[in-house]
């Protein structure tokens, strides 16, 4: 059984949130939860977020009853949502001169016969508990991430880089993109994280962990008044994930 909790708010900064989400209840037959942080001016983001996950999730819904239920087909239905939910948004994105430069960051996880199907675009992050330990198990696609590939600057340094937020891969912006996709265990007890670049700026992984592992419920709201504590630079939404 899988039990879900998640928190949204638009910070202490910002006039509106632009993050968007969807999780599914647990009667729901696909197990689904989706993530987008957006960007662009006016209410751009707003607009290319809420797309994005609808259409993911629209996309998945229409399509997960055809396809084999074997590793391959799900990761494929996961990148041809993602790739579709691009196209749509970067289609709107040209309609009207105040939503040009729209983007957004999008996180999915299907659920499926205890595995985590995950897909991935930008530097929203997706980690996972396991025991008393807790991986991230996607890679910002943002230029700081680059740099500490190519050993120019240290994780450490990475966390407090001028320019963090920079993004080398976001969905909406280009005509193509090529989001991560990929497969992990998701076994009894786990826990997933799901949660925008809001939090991680502000909130270490360590103390991500020691909230998310005391009180699955509670964490999505402890973690997002953390983060405005310490300055709630921008929206924040936290999506907390147990299989039970």
């Amino acid at each position: 059984m899988i039990k879900a909790y998640v928190k949204s708010d638009k910070g202490k900064i910002r006039e509106m949130n632009q993050d968007y989400y969807y999780i599914s209840t647990s009667l729901d037959e696909i197990q689904l939860y989706i993530l987008a942080d957006g960007m662009g001016g006016y209410n751009g983001g707003e607009i290319a977020s809420s797309l994005a996950v609808k259409t993911a999730k629209k996309y998945i819904e229409n399509n997960f009853k055809q396809i084999e239920k074997d590793k391959d087909s799900i990761i494929q239905l996961l990148a041809s949502s993602m790739e579709y939910a691009n196209m749509v948004v970067y289609e709107k994105s040209k309609e009207n001169t105040e939503l040009q430069g729209m983007g957004t960051t999008l996180e999915i996880c299907l659920i499926y016969n205890n595995k985590v199907y995950i897909g991935h675009i930008g530097d929203s992050r997706i980690y996972r508990i396991r025991n008393v330990f807790i991986r991230k198990l996607t890679q910002d696609h943002s230029y700081v991430q680059k740099l500490v590939k190519e050993g120019t600057i240290t994780k450490e340094q990475a966390e407090h880089h001028p320019q963090k937020n920079m993004l080398m891969k976001a969905l909406g912006c280009n005509v193509f993109v090529e989001p991560d996709v990929m497969v992990k265990g998701f076994l009894k007890d786990d826990i997933l994280i799901m949660c925008s670049d809001g939090l991680t700026n502000l909130v270490d992984q360590e103390t991500i962990y020691k909230m998310a592992n005391e009180n699955i419920e509670r964490a999505p709201k402890k973690l997002v008044e953390l983060a405005n504590e310490r300055g709630g630079y921008d929206n924040t939404t936290v999506i907390v994930i147990k299989n039970i």
